[in-house]
């Protein structure tokens, strides 16, 4: 029940990192969607309503669009895994009981989605982007629970607070490396360093996903994920724990 200190757990963090990339490949070499980074999502949801105001009246599209479907199931679904990160704020945020048991639920919403996608029996890669690969319930399945494993993982990452920042949505960590006045200084800085850490352990997530993905397949994909993910989870009882200062004199 001690908390990690927060400027030692650069490992589990980047792995989170490293996991946001990996599962995206998968949802959106499949469909499209990425389903850990939600403005697009909503970006979608948002343009799905916007068009039932499009065109004369008795000739509008009022259908709800496959990718539409896609998006509010992604959307709806992160929140929900990140409202189970709440419970984190009761046991303790920092705790190594809360990030290992967290990481290992995101472990078990990843082995279900695996689960799902191989029952579900459908392709990994789209063929074309208006040919998404996934259509079916077990699918629907999938990207739910690859979502909530990812609003978890988020909310954890922001809990810990370091300059990993959520370890899913990195665009504020670009924004943030470019705009460092020492960006360019030769020494060890932890502030840029480990944004840079961030940035490539999602990359290199991402290449890896993929490259597996399309050897064999997104479920077999999911289920390495799965594995990792467990990894992870073990690695939080390695992390030092939080550092306290020297007791004041009487």
């Amino acid at each position: 029940m001690t908390e990690v200190d927060p400027e030692l757990s650069t490992i589990p963090l980047a792995a989170y990192c490293f996991m946001t990339g990996w599962i995206d490949a998968v949802s959106f070499s499949a469909i499209f969607v990425w389903c850990a980074f939600q403005t697009g999502n909503s970006v979608q949801l948002a343009l799905a309503l916007a068009r039932l105001f499009q065109g004369a009246p008795g000739h509008r599209d009022t259908s709800f669009h496959l990718a539409d479907k896609q998006a509010l199931t992604s959307v709806t679904t992160f929140i929900f895994g990140a409202f189970i990160g709440r419970i984190g704020d009761r046991i303790g945020a920092k705790t190594r009981m809360w990030l290992f048991i967290g990481t290992f639920i995101q472990a078990l919403f990843t082995m279900a989605a695996a689960i799902s996608l191989w029952k579900s029996g459908q392709g990994s890669v789209a063929s074309e982007r208006a040919i998404p690969a996934w259509t079916s319930a077990g699918t629907y399945a999938c990207l739910g629970l690859i979502s909530a494993s990812m609003g978890l993982q988020g909310i954890m990452g922001k809990r810990v607070n370091t300059q990993f920042a959520t370890t899913i949505v990195l665009t504020t960590v670009w924004c943030e490396l470019m705009a460092d006045p020492k960006l360019f200084v030769t020494h060890r800085l932890i502030s840029r360093d480990h944004k840079i850490i961030a940035i490539a352990s999602l990359f290199v997530g991402g290449f890896c996903s993929r490259a597996i993905l399309q050897a064999i397949g997104s479920p077999a994909s999911l289920g390495i994920g799965t594995g990792l993910r467990v990894v992870i989870a073990l690695s939080w009882f390695f992390v030092p724990g939080k550092r306290t200062g020297a007791p004041k004199k009487a």
